[in-house]
């Protein structure tokens, strides 16, 4: 196993974390091995993932059909169920946790979706689920909307651990790290500990191709003064603008600001590469794993994206080349009348709805579950 791509990531700095949670994964052991032998160092979860375990298996009937005569709702019932899987990983991840002094070995679970546009349900949210999962090594999903920034802030300062999701755009990427600074500086001014804060912000990136992609193809089909560029900036508009948030990253991260944090035990806020399965079939299965290795980062990938890197990844720190060409993509585009700004805020409206339609499908199938009166 020497030779696995999967393992050599963290030479280059870079945590594989896994997108995929189900109770037979951990309870046969398969997370285990995947731990062992390919160094996955965490996992995150979705409502999405969540529905598909719990609707598309027979693991978890006999605690539905328990929590039924027990006349508890389909929402109660998720969250058991939810809450017990990704206490379940956490333990399983805990040796790493210790051993890497908190550095990785984290499980992530999301508040409701329905609450995204919610700062302060979201904040009560977060803080129950905290609470109910008693683990250190656990971080709650909070989206990058524009009424999650408070509700990451008010949680940091608190002391609770976010993985900040459905992060699209740059602009919105300064104001997250910028929730996560403002909430360290809350809690040191009250004078208690950071050291154990941990959080990323987790760049959501082949939908983002999924959405530029089209409008290129008719433009490269159209001929003319764009379509050299357009073929050029076809399939590249994600890895741009992982690549720019990357600076951005190094160049907050390494202020007088921060520095003085991390004096006091502050931890950077890494970036994650989430959306990480290739969604166009032309494109390499492990598109967007090859192009943004480098340090301090996390990519979290679905098992078939884990078992394509595992067999054929070629692992090389790339993250910081070519950052001058991804800088043009992304400047460039409004030439092609393409607004990146547009083009983020859809995809984060897409993505709520993405989240909160597996969430309902899973309540609608709970609900049929439980006894009639």
């Amino acid at each position: 196993m020497k030779n696995n791509p999967l393992k050599r990531l963290g030479a280059l700095g870079q945590s594989i974390w896994l997108d995929y949670i189900r109770r037979d994964l951990i309870a046969a052991g398969g997370l285990r091995r995947l731990i062992e032998e390919d160094g996955l160092r965490g996992m995150t979860s979705n409502p999405a993932i969540f529905e598909k375990a719990i609707a598309e298996s027979h693991d978890y009937d006999e605690e539905i059909r328990a929590m039924a005569l027990e006349e508890k709702g389909a929402e109660a019932i998720y969250e058991t169920l939810s809450q017990r899987d990704v206490q379940c990983a956490a333990d399983e991840f805990r040796p790493l946790y210790d051993s890497t002094d908190g550095n990785d070995g984290y499980v992530s679970l999301e508040v409701n979706p329905h609450l995204a546009h919610d700062t302060n349900g979201t904040t009560e949210e977060a803080r129950r689920l905290s609470t109910a999962l008693n683990r250190p090594n656990v971080l709650i999903k909070v989206p990058a909307t524009a009424a999650g920034l408070p509700a990451i802030r008010q949680l940091i300062s608190e002391g609770i651990s976010v993985n900040v999701t459905l992060l699209f755009g740059l602009p919105r990427y300064r104001q997250v790290v910028a929730a996560y600074i403002a909430g360290i500086e809350v809690r040191l001014a009250q004078g208690k500990p950071v050291k154990h804060i941990a959080s990323v912000a987790s760049f959501f990136l082949s939908r983002i191709d999924a959405l530029v992609d089209p409008q290129l193809d008719i433009l490269i089909a159209q001929g003319g003064k764009n379509a050299d560029f357009a073929n050029k900036a076809h399939g590249q508009t994600a890895i741009a603008s992982a690549k720019m948030a990357y600076q951005i990253y190094k160049e907050i991260f390494a202020s007088d600001r921060f520095r003085k944090l991390a004096a006091r035990g502050a931890r950077v806020q890494r970036l994650l590469w989430a959306s990480t399965s290739t969604k166009n079939p032309d494109y390499s299965d492990v598109k967007y794993v090859e192009a943004l290795i480098g340090p301090d980062t996390v990519n979290t990938a679905p098992l078939e994206t884990l078992d394509a890197y595992r067999n054929h990844g070629e692992p090389k720190a790339r993250l910081e080349q070519d950052t001058k060409e991804a800088g043009q993509v992304l400047e460039r585009l409004p030439e092609l009348g393409i607004s990146i700004d547009e083009v983020t805020q859809q995809l984060e409206d897409e993505g709520v709805e993405k989240f909160i339609k597996p969430f309902d499908k899973l309540m609608e199938t709970l609900a049929r579950r439980l006894p009639r009166h």
